[in-house]
């Protein structure tokens, strides 16, 4: 694996090229319009760059709706390395900052530095790191608070509701939905001076509190898409009836277990009932989170285990992936351990569990299935489960607990060992 180009990751980020910054506000505009975006903003007069933008992350609609509610303003937007495959150069000039998801990168951090303090721009941050995969706040990791008191600016945030319910991640057929947000200073540079990081993340995490569902439900915004349950079930994986796991299914506004037989549908304003029988969960976050409790009793219990051979895709820069054949992937108390024993190349990666805060995952990733990721400094690993289906939701239940449980502070990721057959 050390033959393959790895990503420029040293090469400083750029101030958005003014040539660009209207490309990027006519390629914002037209779907924000079209989709009703109307921007709240509070204390924000007279603000100009540089400052701190973080964001909730729900569809791809969230950078145009940043595009359009930080213009006539560029930015310097930290992107996944995944990102760059829409064209690295292009991203680079319009100031994008490359990133391995959940990595501890002392280089991003100058880049940060450097487009606040030298190209004197904004600086867009998604702290959840992945698009919300039911619609609810994701966890923000400890080191913001001390990213905000290192770099001393003002800190917006930016509050987005409805482009979750407009395009889930489970589901990317565009629904007919308007989308709003709150965009407020929240920190003046005086305040995070008098402020620990403590009181920092505290306030951040009572700020990124949303819930797309009940927002719907509160404004009855109607969305009758006539497949607006298809995918469900990659979220919905456990049955709450009779408690069989990966066995969900769902199509059109149906979603049903194929162990019990029972069904739920899913109506115009985002709630579930069952045809026959009690409805467990209404509310789609609801279950959500019911199957987290269930996956935080396995590990208590000492009973949760994962492994199954996967498929390896490497991406170690923006040119595409390499199939690097199949490997064995295990997940318990213990962390991740991934390791092929292949005799034309050999590598193990283990990531213990107070390496990992979260977990990035996708569904049906390019038409090849449900996939995690897992990244060292230099490389990232897409693992596609080839015999256990439907499993990558409880995954990242399983990393979050186990971080909760076991985080060490100063623990790093043990180092990628690889051998390659010359």
């Amino acid at each position: 694996m050390r033959n393959y180009e790895k990503f420029d990751m040293a090469r400083k980020p750029v101030q958005q090229r003014w040539f660009l910054t209207p490309v990027a506000w006519l390629l914002s505009f037209p779907e924000t319009l079209a989709r009703k975006l109307k921007v709240e903003k509070i204390g924000m007069e007279g603000l100009k760059p540089p400052y701190l933008f973080i964001s909730n992350h729900m569809a791809f609609v969230d950078f145009k709706s940043a595009t359009r509610a930080i213009f006539p303003h560029g930015a310097n937007y930290v992107v996944a390395i995944d990102g760059f495959l829409r064209g690295e150069e292009l991203l680079r000039q319009v100031g994008c900052i490359c990133k391995r998801k959940f990595t501890n990168d002392v280089l991003l951090l100058r880049h940060m530095k450097y487009a606040l303090e030298v190209n004197r721009s904004i600086l867009a941050l998604y702290p959840e790191a992945r698009y919300s995969y039911c619609g609810v706040d994701s966890v923000l990791p400890d080191s913001l608070g001390k990213l905000i008191k290192l770099f001393k600016v003002p800190v917006v945030t930016y509050i987005q509701r409805g482009n979750y319910l407009s395009q889930p991640v489970w589901n990317l057929e565009k629904r007919k939905c308007r989308i709003e947000a709150t965009m407020t200073r929240l920190f003046t540079p005086e305040q995070i001076e008098a402020s620990s990081v403590e009181e920092i993340n505290t306030t951040l995490r009572a700020t990124f509190k949303y819930n797309d569902y009940r927002w719907q439900r509160e404004n009855r915004i109607a969305i009758d898409h006539p497949r607006r349950a298809k995918g469900l079930h990659h979220i919905l994986y456990q049955c709450p009836s009779c408690l069989a796991e990966s066995r969900m299914n769902s199509e059109g506004d149906a979603l049903w277990c194929e162990a019990c037989g029972k069904r739920w549908r899913m109506g115009v304003y985002g709630e579930l009932s069952a045809e026959v029988g009690e409805t467990e969960f209404s509310h789609i976050p609801d279950w959500f989170d019911f199957q987290r409790g269930m996956v935080r009793k396995e590990i208590e219990k000492g009973r949760y285990f994962f492994m199954d051979r996967v498929k390896v895709d490497l991406l170690p820069n923006a040119k595409g992936f390499v199939e690097l054949g199949e490997a064995t992937l295990t997940h318990s108390s213990k962390g991740f351990v991934l390791e092929s024993s292949s005799p034309e190349e050999h590598f193990k990666l283990e990531l213990p569990p107070s390496a990992l805060y979260s977990l990035h995952i996708e569904f049906d990733y390019f038409g090849k299935g449900d996939c995690l990721d897992l990244s060292t400094i230099d490389s990232t690993f897409y693992l596609y489960p080839l015999s256990r289906k439907n499993v990558v939701c409880k995954l990242q239940f399983a990393v979050e607990e186990l971080y909760k449980l076991r985080s060490t502070h100063g623990v790093r990721p043990r180092k990628l060992t690889s051998r390659v057959k010359e």
